[in-house]
């Protein structure tokens, strides 16, 4: 039934007219679009959500699919009252931030999705934001879905087109939209995934380069961090999609929960590859600590040979400055240029020993 949908949504993707922008149309401020689906095919002149519920109803077959951008409460209260849907579920989808889930009430299905977005930088820096995040929440019942968007990225625009271009897919209802999100959601995932594959490399090959820097564990820290966001975006989604996929819910027809186990798999290796950044991003943090900690001996080795070959002529200069009266060559003529050429001899040979060392 989906089998060409992800390619179509990734091909929409890239020319599709964004539906979801917050340029709001004319049905209200949150309202983006309000559209009866009959047979998989859109219909025309159900421009309020109310009258196109009705229509759908009536005749018994087909749904209605809303879309919103960051629903105030009064907003979606007039939505919540016309689909019966559960206050508790109406607030977490008006104040957002919430966990990836999957939550039934009654016959009405409130689902979460984390969106993710690469963002473009030339160089990653301490300070420079590699993922930003954003949510995706769906409402779905028997004749009806309503999706709400947070943040600026996460467009369900080219998921919309790539269905409409399959009726025979968008015919099986509320289902097919629930799984379409989804499935663009988790390929997000993994191109975001991809993209953090090119830092990854850069920090790598900065830190066991011939000239390392020490600053690079700033760098690594902040990767670790944008890591942390990804991976408290994608992990937590693996147990709603196995719930989609392997328990009974009305709302999800038998035959469809074998896509959402297939959006379950590419979820799981997206999962894996996150996992093994973040323990590549601990050997490559712990590799450059001991590189720092090793140049700190080095340094401290050649800072200790300097002091012990100024000691010498300290020393030496330090005993003929006591102003003792008797004292050996004190009044020789040759007793300074003597004492020098010992000095320097000294020196030299403590020099040549650390040299030989290898601490200079």
């Amino acid at each position: 039934m989906f089998s060409n949908l992800r390619r179509a949504v990734r091909r929409s993707y890239r020319r599709a007219v964004d539906l979801s922008h917050p340029a709001r149309s004319p049905l209200g401020s949150a309202v983006v679009n309000c559209v009866v689906y009959q047979n998989g095919v859109r219909q025309d002149g159900c421009g309020e959500a109310e009258e196109a519920l009705r229509r759908v109803r009536k005749s018994g077959s087909g749904f209605v699919w809303i879309g919103l951008h960051e629903p105030s409460q009064e907003e979606l209260a007039g939505l919540a009252e016309l689909f019966g849907l559960h206050p508790l579920a109406v607030e977490d989808a008006v104040h957002a931030h919430q966990r990836p889930k999957v939550e039934r009430y009654d016959d009405i299905l409130f689902s979460v999705f984390k969106t993710v977005r690469y963002v473009e930088h030339e160089e990653l820096t301490a300070t420079s934001e590699v993922v930003e995040t954003g949510e995706l929440m769906a409402f779905t019942g028997n004749d009806f879905v309503i999706t709400i968007r947070h943040g600026g990225r996460g467009s369900l625009g080219p998921v919309r087109e790539a269905l409409e271009a399959h009726p025979d897919q968008l015919a099986a209802g509320p289902a097919a939209v629930l799984h379409a999100m989804a499935d663009h959601v988790v390929d997000d995932y993994a191109a975001v995934t991809d993209a953090v594959q090119n830092d990854m490399d850069a920090v790598e090959t900065a830190v066991f380069s011939e000239h390392g820097s020490r600053g690079d564990a700033g760098r690594i820290y902040q990767l670790k961090r944008e890591l942390l966001e990804l991976r408290r975006a994608v992990a937590p989604l693996d147990r709603p999609l196995q719930q989609l996929a392997t328990q009974p819910i009305p709302v999800i027809p038998p035959e469809c929960r074998a896509y959402f186990r297939d959006v379950a798999d590419h979820l799981t290796r997206a999962t894996e590859q996150i996992g093994a950044y973040d323990n590549l991003l601990d050997s490559v943090l712990q590799a450059h600590l001991a590189q720092v900690t090793v140049a700190q001996n080095e340094d401290m080795r050649k800072i200790t040979a300097w002091a012990a070959i100024v000691a010498v002529p300290t020393m030496v200069c330090g005993i003929y400055g006591m102003n003792f009266e008797s004292m050996p060559e004190l009044h020789w003529t040759y007793g300074y240029p003597f004492v020098v050429g010992v000095m320097a001899v000294a020196c030299f040979v403590i020099h040549r020993g650390f040299r030989r060392n290898g601490w200079l």
